[in-house]
C-alpha cells in the first residue's frame, strides 16, 4: 500500500484520487499509526525549502517515516520540494534537509530570456534504465513549477534530465530512495504512468 505523507504541503488529494482511479490502494499519512500496513511513501511539497522541512520535522512523521526508509528501506518518492528536502541544503534557506541523497539544492541563474519560476511544460531525457519510465516514449513531457533545482554530489544518483537555461537533474535516485522535480500529479498520462510504476518497483 502507497501512503502519502500529509505534513502540510502539497496537494495530497491529488495522488490519492490517481491511486484510486488505478485500483491502487493508497493512504493519507497524517499520524504515526496511519503508517501500518504502507509499505512505499510519496513525499509531496510545494513552496520554501526550509518551510517544507520544518514543517516535516513538526509533524510527528519524521522518525517514522527515516526508519521505514533508510532502516527497512521502503521506496519513497519525494516530489518537486520533496525532492528537494532529500538534499544536505539548498542555497534558498539555512536548515539542513534529510541527507538521504547527498547533493544540494541551487537556483536557477538571473536570465531574462528564462523567467522564474520555471512553469509548463517541458522534456525531459531519460537517462538510463529505471523502471520508473517502463512503457515511456522518447523525451516525455512533464509539468514543472520550480525555480531551484537538484544538484547530485554522485552523477550516478541521476535518471533524468530537463533543460530550463540549464541542463538540470530531473529524477534521481539512490537505492530505494527516487526524486522527481516536476509534478507527475499535474502531468496528465504521462503522470499517471510514472506513478503507477512507482506502484509496482519492488521493496
Amino acid at each position: 500500500m502507497i501512503g502519502v505523507i500529509d505534513y502540510g504541503l502539497g496537494n495530497v488529494q491529488a495522488f490519492l484520487n490517481i491511486y484510486k482511479r488505478l485500483g491502487i490502494p493508497a493512504v493519507r499519512i497524517v499520524v504515526k499509526d496511519d503508517f501500518k500496513n504502507v509499505d512505499r511513501f510519496i513525499l509531496p511539497g510545494v513552496g520554501s525549502f526550509d518551510h517544507a522541512i520544518t514543517l516535516l520535522n513538526d509533524s510527528g512523521l519524521r522518525d517514522t517515516l527515516e526508519d521505514k526508509v533508510m532502516n527497512k528501506k521502503y521506496p519513497v518518492l519525494g516530489v518537486c520540494v520533496g525532492m528537494q528536502i532529500l538534499a544536505d541544503s539548498s542555497e534558498e534557506g539555512k536548515l539542513s534537509g534529510l541527507g538521504w541523497i547527498p547533493g544540494s539544492v541551487l537556483k536557477f541563474d538571473d536570465n531574462p530570456d528564462f523567467p522564474l519560476p520555471h512553469m509548463g511544460w517541458n522534456e525531459i531525457k531519460i537517462n538510463t534504465n529505471c523502471y520508473l519510465f517502463n512503457n515511456f516514449k522518447k523525451d516525455p513531457l512533464f509539468y514543472f513549477l520550480h525555480s531551484y533545482f537538484f544538484k547530485t554530489k554522485d552523477p550516478k544518483n541521476i535518471i533524468s534530465n530537463a533543460k530550463y537555461e540549464r541542463d538540470f537533474e530531473c529524477v534521481i535516485n539512490k537505492g530505494n530512495i527516487y526524486g522527481i522535480q516536476c509534478h507527475p500529479e499535474k502531468s496528465h498520462n504521462n503522470g499517471i504512468c510514472f506513478l503507477k510504476n512507482f506502484s509496482e518497483i519492488k521493496c
